[in-house]
């Protein structure tokens, strides 16, 4: 059995338990991700700090990898995303409210690792499950 993860699932493992230093592994310098609610950065660095921020407003942070797609220049997966917010990140506030979203990531890889990535989230239900609707 092939236990090897793709860029995509080593990229948001690494990210969950906090190690933004390992996104170079993965990572061109320059990268270019899009995101939503005014989440999109340019660099490497930029997305380090995004993921401490987002590893501060959001405990236990974890994207569950349900189906990855990979060819040599393109990767794309499907996750659910789950913790409690606890804080402020892009625009939402909340305290103590857990969440789970669905999330689509596609990622295009140039010599081995991701030149820019697309992050597509479900805000709306975010919204609800933090409001508690």
């Amino acid at each position: 059995m092939d236990t090897a993860r793709s860029l995509l699932e080593s990229l948001f493992s690494a990210g969950d338990e906090g190690d933004v230093d390992a996104f170079g592994r993965f990572m061109h310098d320059d990268v270019v991700v899009h995101a939503p609610a005014g989440l999109s950065t340019l660099g490497l660095e930029s997305e380090k700090e995004s993921w401490r921020k987002a590893r501060a407003a959001m405990r236990g942070l974890h994207h569950d990898f349900l189906d990855v797609l990979v060819t040599p220049t393109l990767e794309a997966a499907r996750t659910a995303v789950t913790g409690t917010f606890d804080g402020t990140y892009g625009g939402l506030t909340a305290q103590g409210r857990e969440f789970r979203i669905d999330q689509a990531v596609f990622a295009h890889v140039r010599d081995g690792k991701i030149a820019e990535l697309w992050e597509i989230v479900d805000v709306d239900s975010l919204r609800e499950q933090l409001r508690g609707d």
